[in-house]
């Protein structure tokens, strides 16, 4: 009996519809009450437990129907949902104009925009392969830095051009020479080709005339003609320019000029002094521009001014070289230019004259002036706000330095840098004697332990100068003392060494001085 009521149960919950999880707890207690109660034979109340039975089932079928029309209502939902979403946004007629106005505008813009680049295009010009004239001008930079990049002492360097040109006048003056001492008449044709074998460079009559203007009594120049020139390249009827240096009367050798070795080696000499005093002339303009000027005498200039750009140094002028008689022929452009001339009114002549004049002078005066730094205009923004007096006493002591650095001999700069040492070197020699524990070294044992510790690599003759310079400022901490074959050094280690090096700081200042 149990086992069919247990039957007729799990078929009408299965008609009903799917079990929740709270009817299956349910159905699981009603199960085991059933088993769990006393039969029939046991006195058990069979009209209870079977009403109470039919009640859980009618419950449970009223539970199950509400929760499946729950669920059916939701899916419902969800439905007409996921169909609005499907579904597009409809908009509304203003909207939809604004946006097609939007849309015209933005299309013509892009139009417009594409019209003028196409105009900027087939306006522009095409580019040309050839560099500007600036560019082409420009010299290289192994000329233009050539100063710079000299492992010399600084000094009264010559720019490069310069250094080109005493060579050509080397060269040219060795073929010259040659030439005369041979009796051979000098034409431009054969030095140019001895030059040219020589430097490598090309030799033109430009650089014959800076030549001549840098040191005019040199060689004196002609055109002549009727010279056999042993060639097809000239006629022997045409006027050539002929060179012939310039001697003294006591330079003759049997009766006749020749020009020695050792007065080439003084022309050559005079010829440098030459360049050295020209570009000496374009510095002078240079410190007269500055702000505020200097005046540095030629005979104490021992270096040129820190912001002086030596390689920027104009060119020298070409003296006028002799020029062939002009030959009256007829109909040549000359002949042409003459007549047209003789037509002009004599107030045209004159207006042309005047112009050619005003052009003359504008030109030689432009190729003279330096291409001296420009002061500045105005005071910086990073000084305004600062007395005029005080920029004015800075900028005088900056002067008064450059010009003490520009008239030092090279020997006090030789001292002024050994100074600068020593300061550095004070610290090494006291930490010398404090290590050995002595009162007295020879300068050789003194001389290696500094070279050894010292930041830079000096020799042991050079570390031996500056013991003596030690001595000689500072005889007071420092002393030697010859002693037969050797040399001692002594040392009073009682003296406090930031006094020592405030002495040497006072010393280099007062050097830096004069």
């Amino acid at each position: 009996m149990p086992n069919a009521e247990l039957l007729q149960v799990s078929s009408s919950a299965a008609a009903a519809g799917p079990p929740t999880p709270s009817s299956l707890d349910k159905k699981a207690k009603n199960l085991a009450n059933t088993t769990l109660s006393p039969g029939p034979g046991q006195g058990s109340d069979l009209p209870a437990s079977s009403a109470a039975r039919e009640g859980n089932r009618s419950f449970e079928q009223a539970q199950s129907k509400e929760d499946v029309a729950q669920l059916k209502c939701r899916l419902q939902k969800l439905r007409a949902l996921t169909r609005k979403a499907k579904l597009p946004v409809a908009a509304s007629p203003e909207t939809c104009a604004a946006l097609r106005s939007r849309l015209e505008q933005a299309r013509a813009l892009e139009a417009k925009i594409r019209q003028r680049r196409v105009e900027e295009k087939a306006s522009e010009p095409e580019p040309s392969r050839e560099p500007p004239a600036a560019a082409r001008d420009k010299a290289p930079a192994y000329q233009r830095f050539h100063t710079l990049a000299q492992d010399v002492p600084p000094g009264l360097t010559l720019p490069y051009k310069y250094k080109v040109l005493a060579e050509m006048f080397r060269s040219m003056d060795t073929i010259v020479g040659m030439l005369f001492n041979r009796a051979e008449t000098i034409t431009f044709a054969k030095v140019k080709q001895g030059v040219q074998d020589i430097m490598r460079k090309q030799f033109e009559q430009r650089h014959v005339g800076q030549i001549k203007a840098v040191y005019p009594a040199s060689y004196t120049l002609r055109q002549d003609n009727n010279i056999p020139t042993f060639g097809a390249g000239m006629k022997r009827s045409g006027y050539q320019l002929t060179i012939e240096p310039v001697l003294g009367e006591e330079e003759k050798v049997d009766g006749r000029p020749h020009l020695s070795a050792s007065r080439l080696l003084e022309r050559r000499k005079v010829f440098s002094r030459n360049l050295v005093n020209l570009v000496k002339q374009h510095h002078k303009t240079f410190l007269a521009s500055l702000s505020p000027p200097l005046a540095v005498p030629d005979d104490q200039l021992t270096r040129w001014h820190p912001r002086f750009n030596v390689d920027e140094v104009p060119d020298v002028v070409p003296a006028e070289l002799p020029q062939p008689p002009a030959v009256d022929k007829l109909t040549t452009a000359q002949e042409v230019l003459t007549k047209a001339r003789s037509m002009m009114s004599p107030k045209m002549e004159k207006a042309l004259a005047n112009l050619a004049l005003r052009t003359a002078e504008t030109g030689a005066t432009e190729q003279e002036a330096p291409k001296a730094a420009a002061p500045l205009a105005g005071t910086p923004s990073a000084l305004r706000g600062v007395s005029q007096s005080l920029l004015e006493r800075v900028r005088a002591k900056e002067a008064q330095k450059l010009q003490a650095l520009m008239t030092r001999a090279p020997e006090r700069e030789q001292r002024l840098a050994m100074l600068v040492r020593l300061p550095e070197m004070a610290r090494l020699l006291r930490t010398v004697f404090v290590a050995e524990k002595k009162q007295a070294l020879t300068v050789e044992v003194a001389c290696a332990h500094m070279a050894g510790s010292y930041r830079t690599t000096l020799a042991p003759g050079e570390m031996e100068k500056h013991l003596r310079l030690f001595s000689e400022v500072l005889p007071d901490w420092v002393s030697l003392h010859p002693i037969r074959q050797d040399t001692y050094v002594k040392l009073d280690k009682s003296k406090d060494l930031n006094v020592i090096v405030e002495r040497l700081s006072k010393l280099i200042q007062e050097e830096e001085r004069l």
